[in-house]
């Protein structure tokens, strides 16, 4: 379960305060300040979580390995910007606190990377039910992006493997399935993965294929 957070903030005036005061918060348009009990960090405290306020990247590089968790108070057009600077540090549930003040209207098109959302008008439960469910967003987000990346590297191997095929298909005159047994018989000779064989041979004919057009240029 999520018990500490550092709260993300665009609303305070003057240097980082773990407990701002009322006069130094307010909306971003200038027009009244923020009811203190409205305040994340308020609400979030009373209900024994830790929080720790901060309102510049350099505070956010302190604490991120501290926490189990971000909370974006900001507006919708700075989240993706705060989000690419918490997972430049730790990829870590993100969430978004929606209220009067950061929800942008109508249209909420807000970046995929957000694993939930609270809001001030929660009640104790509801908090700790939608903190649970960001907690399984983000194991699920996390889960597909891991697969993502696995799949993307084996179509990547698959073509340094493709293309040494060829390049042994047509230098030995024999078919791509004997050249991709000769290829495997290779790794396995010299105790590589067959994509590392194959990756070799594949940059070896393109500089012999760059020093060839560069002689005839001469």
């Amino acid at each position: 379960m999520l018990q500490s957070f550092v709260l993300i903030h665009e609303f305070i005036k003057g240097p980082y305060s773990h407990s701002p005061p009322t006069a130094s918060l307010q909306s971003p348009d200038n027009q009244d300040p923020i009811r203190h009990e409205l305040i994340p960090e308020t609400i979030l405290i009373n209900l024994g979580f830790r929080v720790y306020s901060v309102t510049h990247p350099d505070e956010l590089n302190l604490l991120i390995k501290q926490v189990d968790a971000v909370i974006l108070w900001t507006e919708a057009v700075a989240v993706e910007r705060w989000r690419k600077q918490v997972h430049s540090l730790r990829v870590i549930p993100i969430i978004w606190w929606c209220d009067s003040v950061t929800f942008p209207g109508h249209e909420c098109k807000l970046d995929p990377g957000i694993d939930g959302f609270l809001g001030p008008s929660m009640n104790s439960l509801e908090i700790h039910c939608s903190l649970m469910i960001s907690v399984n967003h983000y194991f699920q987000r996390t889960a597909w992006e891991q697969e993502r990346e696995q799949l993307l590297s084996r179509l990547e191997e698959r073509k340094w493997i493709d293309q040494a095929k060829r390049i042994i298909s047509e230098m030995k005159r024999i078919t791509e399935a004997e050249a991709y047994d000769l290829l495997r018989k290779q790794a396995m000779n010299d105790r590589k993965r067959i994509v590392d064989v194959a990756t070799s041979i594949v940059t070896v004919y393109q500089l012999l294929q760059e020093e060839n057009k560069g002689g005839r240029r001469k």
